[in-house]
């Protein structure tokens, strides 16, 4: 099992919010502790966002349980009206976050003795929020998180193991039910790959020159991750008209094949120019052009039959085709995107792959 910082950050910021608590001769420290546990996030934005959710989650709570205790007094029936109350106006206010907070603040509120109450009332409250600001500093100060280098890993790991799914399909040498059986994990590891760009793109820049560089970065995964979720279309078409890609002629099934294998190499070479690996061509290749312009060509040929052209099957190849000529069109966008990176940041752009696998 791997420890990550997220652990880690856990609990360092538990251990401050107790030590605060304690150090403040608060009458119920593990509060603090319990707060502590539910600020923590994986970026610095989304830290920043929560403390403010948190913050209003926690005045709502304090505020509706004082109400509670005031008029109808501490009883467990009251306190269970409460928590429904609570739960349904933190989801009208699109709190949802800020819910498991929310009722913590109210349920160690409600359940304060009836002597002195505002006042060990407002105590508790205060250290409810001691573990908020404690999660806030520790997600700001400590172990900032390092996602570009996760993402790239985690990107080329799935988009490699796609390519080498779509290459066997389009040799339709696939085994129909072990890929129908495949392609929901892949799909959810397309969905991991998107949460990581998500993390990646909230991470905080500073200086100028820096921000530059990420947005461009930032472009640049943005359209990887399109890609990779392209690829992941087109590797799903395959697998549904196998049976239609299989009655094709020969001439244009091997055509097809071609372009396929043509633009899976592209796509790979592309991996490997964004590290620096592989130069950007001198001069534009025509090949896929070429491949494509045929391709479309046999298949306008092909609707001239109404045999061919009444059938599904004119249907799902159109649909296929149209697919390479998005995946070829985004694949030359990526290109672009690249080079322009390079020039402009040659050095920041290269990274380091032994480092990247480590991550």
């Amino acid at each position: 099992m791997r420890v990550g910082a997220r652990i880690v950050k856990t609990g360092i910021a538990i251990t401050i919010a107790l030590f605060i608590a304690q150090l403040l001769k608060m009458p119920s420290p593990v509060f603090a502790g319990i707060a502590a546990t539910f600020a923590i996030k994986p970026t610095i934005y989304r830290s920043y966002r929560s403390i403010i959710d948190q913050v209003q989650g926690n005045l709502i709570g304090a505020l509706l349980a004082v109400i509670f205790v005031m008029a109808f007094g501490n009883h467990f029936l009251v306190v269970g009206l409460g928590s429904v109350l609570i739960i349904i106006l933190m989801l009208k206010l699109k709190l949802d976050d800020t819910v498991g907070l929310a009722l913590v603040t109210m349920i160690v509120i409600m359940e304060t003795p009836s002597d002195n109450f505002l006042q060990t009332a407002g105590i508790r409250f205060a250290t409810l929020f001691i573990g908020i600001f404690s999660s806030f500093l520790v997600n700001l100060i400590f172990l900032p998180p390092k996602y570009e280098a996760r993402l790239y890993v985690r990107l080329t790991h799935v988009t490699e193991e796609l390519l080498k799914f779509i290459r066997i399909a389009a040799r339709q040498e696939a085994d129909y039910q072990l890929l129908k059986e495949e392609l929901p994990d892949i799909k959810e590891r397309v969905y991991k790959v998107e949460q990581l760009y998500t993390l990646f793109k909230e991470e905080k820049i500073y200086g100028k020159s820096n921000r530059i560089e990420r947005q461009r970065k930032v472009v640049l995964y943005k359209e990887m991750v399109a890609i990779l979720n392209l690829s992941y279309i087109i590797l799903k078409r395959l697998h549904q008209y196998k049976a239609d890609i299989a009655g094709l002629p020969e001439t244009f099934r091997s055509m097809l094949q071609e372009q396929m294998e043509y633009l899976v190499n592209e796509h790979e070479k592309l991996l490997l120019m964004f590290l620096g690996k592989v130069k950007a061509h001198a001069q534009k290749c025509d090949t896929a052009d070429k491949q494509r312009n045929e391709l479309m060509d046999i298949f306008l040929q092909n609707l001239k039959d109404e045999t061919f052209r009444a059938d599904l099957q004119s249907y799902h190849v159109m649909n296929l085709l149209a697919l390479l000529v998005d995946y070829q069109e985004e694949l030359e966008h990526l290109e672009k995107l690249i080079t322009v990176s390079q020039i402009y940041h040659h050095e920041q752009s290269e990274l380091n792959l032994d480092e990247l696998e480590d991550q």
